[in-house]
C-alpha cells in the first residue's frame, strides 16, 4: 500500500504501545473496564494524530485582556463506527472531535467463517457529500465488513476524504481495503502477522466486542 496512505502508530515509540500491549495481555483482559478504557485512549491518541492532517485557519479570539490569533480546525469530520466493539474506540475520537457528527452501522461476522455480513437494515448517518469521513473499528481482519460498510454509506453522499482507523490489522485486511477503496487512508495501531484459518488476527487480541462488553450467546 502507498506509504502516504498507511500510518502505523507502533512504528514510533509512544504510550500508544502501552495501551495496545494491555489490550493484548490475557492477564489484563479480564478487566473489561480497563479494556474499554484502553480502546478509548487509543481513539484519543489516533484522533490527535489525524487532527494534524486536517485543514486549519487562523481565527481571532477575544480574551479578557486582548485579541489573539489562533489556528483552529476548519472542519470537524463525520465519525462512523461499526457496532458493537467500535463504541469505546469511537468515544475516544469523539472526546477530541467533540463537534463531530456521527454515524453508526450494525455489522456482524459469521463465526468460524470468512464470510461477513452487514446489517443493511440499520444505518444511522448524516449526509456525507464532500465531508471528511473517519470510519473506526478496532479490528481490521479480512477488511470485508469495513468495505461493505463504506460502500453502503455512499448512498448518503461521497466523502471528499475517507480515513479508516483500526487498532490491530492484518496484512490481508489492509490489502483488501486498498484494493476495494484505493482512496482510503489507513491509520493503524499495529500491523500483525496474518489471519488464521478462522479469520482471526494473529497474534491479535481475541474478540474485542466480547472483551469490552461480555460474551455473546
Amino acid at each position: 500500500m502507498d506509504s502516504n496512505r498507511l500510518f502505523i502508530l507502533s512504528q514510533t515509540p509512544s504510550l500508544a504501545n502501552h495501551f495496545i500491549s494491555e489490550l493484548r495481555d490475557v492477564t489484563v483482559q479480564s478487566d473489561s473496564l480497563r479494556f474499554r478504557r484502553n480502546l478509548e485512549r487509543l481513539g484519543e491518541v489516533m484522533a490527535y494524530k489525524i487532527s494534524e492532517t486536517l485543514p486549519y485557519a487562523e481565527q481571532t479570539i477575544q480574551t479578557p485582556l486582548a485579541q489573539t490569533q489562533q489556528t483552529l480546525l476548519q472542519e470537524f469530520p463525520v465519525l462512523a463506527t461499526v457496532l458493537r466493539a467500535g463504541l469505546p474506540f469511537h468515544q475516544g475520537f469523539l472526546n477530541y472531535f467533540d463537534r463531530a457528527t456521527c454515524a453508526f452501522v450494525g455489522a456482524y461476522r459469521v463465526e468460524g467463517a470468512r464470510q461477513l455480513s452487514v446489517h443493511l437494515d440499520y444505518m444511522a448517518t448524516p449526509h456525507l457529500e464532500d465531508k471528511i469521513l473517519i470510519l473506526v473499528d478496532p479490528m481490521l481482519a479480512t477488511g470485508k465488513s469495513l468495505v461493505l460498510t463504506y460502500k453502503d454509506m455512499l448512498r448518503f453522499g461521497t466523502p471528499k476524504r475517507i480515513i479508516i482507523a483500526a487498532i490491530i490489522a492484518s496484512p490481508e485486511g489492509v490489502a483488501h481495503v486498498h484494493e476495494q477503496i484505493p482512496e482510503a487512508e489507513l491509520w493503524l495501531g499495529a500491523m500483525d502477522e496474518q489471519l488464521n484459518e478462522n479469520a482471526y488476527i494473529v497474534p491479535g487480541l481475541g474478540d474485542a466486542g466480547d472483551l469490552a462488553f461480555g460474551a455473546k450467546s
